[in-house]
């Protein structure tokens, strides 16, 4: 099976996490990892089996060019021990799914998100899931956050959680295939 991760990261965490996601993936096929703005994104989700897609949440979702450029004004303010990863300029999330023009059949959603109450953070998961749906993907398993302290810093575990999350993405991608 030929697996894509892709996911948008503005500090690290969500590309971390793709990471960990793609490991718990590959005893189920080939996985190709890439950030949105990597041209080998497009390519590798036009011939994937599954699409796995992830971001980071901004204001109760995807990110949005707006939440971005804070992102990137957050990350020169020397205080807040931020570096911006170097393929977060560009697009995100939102505006790859809508130039995505071969949806895969089967997919699955994620995303980071602050360590509060999902009714104060909202998940840009869902919302993730909904665009890959609406564009007629059917989603394998329910969309995942993985959490960050406030401190912009992965919660202790979700790195495991993140490659056991892949590894079940896989499972039920196996189910749809042989159902």
């Amino acid at each position: 099976m030929s697996i894509a991760v892709v996911y948008e990261s503005m500090f690290g965490n969500t590309r971390a996490i793709a990471l960990a996601i793609a490991e718990g993936l590959t005893p189920f096929g080939t996985v190709i990892t890439a950030n949105v703005n990597d041209p080998r994104a497009l390519e590798a989700a036009r011939s994937a089996d599954l699409l796995v897609l992830g971001g980071p949440t901004h204001a109760h979702g995807m990110t949005r060019p707006a939440s971005r450029e804070e992102a990137t004004t957050w990350a020169k303010d020397a205080s807040k021990n931020l570096s911006l990863e170097l393929m977060a300029a560009g697009m995100g999330v939102r505006e790859w799914t809508k130039d995505l023009d071969l949806v895969p059949a089967l997919s699955a959603a994620f995303d980071t998100r602050r360590d509060l109450a999902r009714i104060l953070t909202g998940a840009a998961s869902g919302h993730i899931g909904h665009a890959l749906t609406k564009r007629g993907s059917r989603a394998v398993i329910s969309p995942e956050s993985f959490l960050v302290s406030k401190d912009n810093t992965l919660d202790d575990g979700e790195l495991a959680r993140a490659r056991n999350w892949g590894a079940s993405v896989g499972k039920a991608m196996e189910q749809f295939i042989h159902h």
